[in-house]
């Protein structure tokens, strides 16, 4: 069972990987071209956030399970957004 703080910890990873990636984001949108190395390194810390929550979620309540979901949804969106983006660049 996953404890309450190790979820809790987990998600500000997941806020602060979010974060980052919004920052590579707007300043790809913001510039004809990027940093395309830390573009990437966003979208795989997006990725890693997304298949980690995957399994952190296997030993999760269904209050914790919730939390998760919500979190992944975010990940993904944003991910999605940036692989959108980036494709439209090239």
């Amino acid at each position: 069972m996953a404890t309450r703080k190790s979820v809790d910890e987990y998600l500000q990873r997941c806020t602060q990987a979010i974060d980052y990636a919004r920052e590579q984001y707007q300043t790809g949108a913001q510039q004809e071209h990027y940093n395309e190395i830390e573009y990437t390194k966003a979208l795989q810390e997006l990725e890693n956030a997304v298949n980690d929550i995957n399994h952190l979620s296997l030993s999760a309540n269904d209050q914790q399970q919730d939390q998760l979901y919500r979190m992944r949804l975010q990940l993904q969106d944003l991910q999605n957004q940036m692989i959108l983006k980036g494709s439209g660049e090239r």
